[in-house]
């Protein structure tokens, strides 16, 4: 296999595990068995101990002292504020609604490029910022839940908050990706944020039952922990290292469509003219925004 071909492979399976993880991870939280950020705590802990024993086996790198400011910044909004508003935003919407918020994050990571990165903004590009925020603003304001309890409006902000965070993030280790193999990264970004969301989950940890977890609760909770939060912060890293973030980008485009089938495969979420309205927007915004321009003779 190509490096280029287990690229593509390694991008594709951490769309399908975001795509699953919307799912299970609403009906763990959801059924009562863990509260959100607890579940958040699980994941940064799990994630931390099992990148620190795979970073035992490879080589080490020397860090400057300067750049653990950096690490610990990038832990602010890659782990701590990503991962509480996600889980909590994804217990109040429906797991097509933050499927569809979350495809955004180009249109988001394009504005903070222009602003911080300097880099050059075309009017379709503009045009497909417009677009993906009506989507996003449509759906949150219109789109609705048959689960009673649910409070769809706050829990898209809160979606749409974790997406802006995620953006900041990229645009933190933008250069630190290329100065350190993603692992030496990763190991610290995992220590710093769990730190930082200790405080947040430490309670709802206590109050967790494992008595009342049936396999398939144990099942859903380590899909989440194992698979959504160590395999795909592996896989990505290692997937940018053979493609352009362009083409990684746009397997995002999956996440909606892998979450719609399986939700409405497991009979928790519904399919409506809003949302279809609103998909059709935010994918025809990202489209735009991610389209390279064509060169002038």
């Amino acid at each position: 296999m190509s490096n280029r071909t287990f690229a593509l492979f390694a991008v594709f399976t951490v769309q399908v595990i975001y795509g699953l993880n919307f799912t299970f991870a609403k009906f763990v939280m959801n059924e009562g068995y863990i509260k959100p950020f607890g579940f958040v705590l699980l994941r940064v802990l799990g994630a931390a101990i099992l990148f620190w024993i795979l970073d035992s086996f490879m080589p080490k790198e020397k860090i400057d002292k300067k750049d653990y400011k950096t690490f610990a910044l990038a832990a602010v909004f890659g782990v701590c504020t990503n991962m509480l508003l996600y889980l909590k935003g994804l217990e109040l919407t429906t797991p097509i609604h933050a499927s569809v918020i979350m495809i955004t994050t180009p249109i988001i990571i394009l504005v903070f490029s222009a602003l911080f990165l300097k880099e050059r903004v075309t009017g379709l590009k503009i045009l497909g910022v417009l677009l993906g925020f009506a989507g996003a603003i449509i759906l949150s304001v219109y789109g609705k839940s048959t689960r009673i309890g649910d409070n769809v409006f706050l829990g898209n902000i809160m979606i749409f908050l974790n997406a802006v965070s995620y953006s900041v993030y990229i645009i933190i280790i933008k250069k630190l990706t290329k100065k350190y193999h993603p692992f030496t990264f990763i190991k610290w970004l995992f220590l710093f944020g769990f730190i930082m969301v200790l405080p947040f989950g430490y309670h709802d940890i206590l109050e967790i039952k494992l008595e009342t977890f049936s396999p398939y609760v144990y099942f859903a909770a380590g899909f989440v922990i194992i698979g959504a939060t160590f395999f795909t912060y592996m896989l990505n890293p290692l997937g940018l290292r053979s493609l352009k973030a362009s083409t990684v980008g746009t397997f995002i485009y999956l996440q909606p469509v892998i979450a719609g089938v399986f939700a409405l495969a497991m009979g928790v979420d519904t399919i409506s003219v809003v949302k279809i309205i609103a998909m059709l927007l935010i994918f025809s915004g990202v489209y735009l925004v991610s389209k390279t321009p064509k060169l002038q003779n």
